[in-house]
């Protein structure tokens, strides 16, 4: 391998626009600060930063970027003092790219998204362009285990670059930032003894991959089969839906609806809005089985109801889309997370320890890859 002389100077581009922006809007900023969080832990890292593309933009407070113990640099500045550049958050110019790269830098991709799912509705549905088609040329294209099976010739046919699968990180860092802003009578955390539970589902209902229609049809069994275990359901991120025809029939078929157990609400931070009225919460991905969502509703020990294949050893799993079992699945945690509380934290706590960026193993792999973009075809 041709390596540098010095340890590498490592970026990550985040992307930063102007107003107010949140760290919770959705996965992608915590996910590049964790990134660049586990390259400065690597041996064969001297310096890791976030890149700032959109270097007019002062990053929001509400990013929290200036608690990360990352340092933000410009573009302009990444070109000159960097040997390697991640593309995640945001998207660099191809002819910036192709300058880098001509100097001797490697320019790899990280992806941590469904992108088939998701630029093939942009296709159809003619929405906008994501853009994550390009003529840059990469020296690998990253990706995690949960994409693998759909995504892996996707991206490499179409970036013509090796692709590489890497862990999913995930650290409480920012999260219990967010729960500690939770006014004083209010605590993150699972609270046993109650009599009837308040479920909740999460799903973005933005595209496919992630909706609240199979937590709904779940919680319709669960309540069909034993209508006193739930005191109601909320259904967040669905407000935009409500009027919604075809969304709207479909909820008026269901029990759960008519007897006023469910209810159809915004957009809200999931520490603030578990820690008011949250027990449980139950989930449903198609081809997406790695979730922010999952870490921060097991880091409370909350009962977690979902169908990843990847966590089926934590929480409480159903199988793909089989709404009977999920309900089935959703009364037995009922049952028995009072009894089996302690167990089920260890093991979440286990969990969220194998994902950090301090984790060796995930510091380990990372580095190999590192390493791998300085090998010769």
């Amino acid at each position: 391998m041709s390596m540098p002389e010095h340890k590498l100077r490592v970026g990550v581009t985040i992307g930063i626009r102007a107003g107010s922006q949140s760290i919770w809007e959705n996965g992608i900023g915590q996910n590049c600060v964790f990134l660049a969080r586990l390259l400065a832990n690597s041996p064969a890292v001297g310096r890791s930063v976030l890149i700032n593309a959109n270097s007019e933009v002062t990053p929001s407070a509400t990013l929290m970027l200036g608690e990360t113990g990352i340092d933000i640099i410009p573009l302009a500045e990444a070109a000159e003092h960097l040997d390697v550049i991640i593309e995640m958050g945001a998207q660099l110019p191809d002819d910036w790219v192709a300058r880098f790269k001509k100097g001797g830098g490697r320019y790899a991709a990280m992806r941590v998204g469904n992108d088939y799912v998701i630029d093939i509705e942009r296709a159809m549905f003619d929405r906008p362009n994501g853009s994550l088609s390009t003529a840059k040329t990469f020296d690998a294209v990253w990706t995690i285990p949960g994409h693998q099976s759909i995504c892996t010739d996707y991206f490499g046919i179409t970036t013509r670059s090796p692709v590489r699968i890497v862990p999913h990180i995930w650290s409480p860092l920012l999260f219990q930032k967010g729960i500690d802003t939770l006014p004083a009578d209010l605590s993150y955390g699972y609270k046993p003894g109650r009599k009837r539970w308040r479920v909740c589902s999460f799903e973005p209902n933005i595209n496919m991959v992630k909706t609240s229609l199979i937590p709904m049809l779940a919680c319709e069994e669960a309540y069909r089969m034993q209508p006193s275990f739930i005191e109601s359901f909320f259904v967040c991120n669905t407000f935009h839906l409500k009027e919604q025809d075809v969304f709207r029939k479909l909820a008026l078929s269901l029990d759960i609806v008519n007897h006023g157990v469910a209810t159809f609400e915004g957009r809200f931070p999931v520490y603030d809005f578990m820690a008011r009225q949250g027990d449980c919460v139950i989930s449903h991905q198609w081809e997406c089985p790695q979730n922010y969502l999952y870490y921060e509703i097991l880091y409370g020990g909350y009962p977690l109801v979902h169908n990843s294949p990847l966590l089926h050893d934590h929480g409480y799993y159903y199988p793909d889309f089989e709404t009977e079992e999920g309900g089935k699945v959703l009364l037995h945690a009922f049952a028995q997370h009072d009894l089996h509380l302690d167990a089920y934290r260890e093991r979440c706590r286990e969990l969220i320890r194998s994902l950090g960026f301090d984790h060796p193993e995930n510091i380990a792999t990372y580095t190999e890859e590192l390493m791998r973009l300085y090998a010769k075809p």
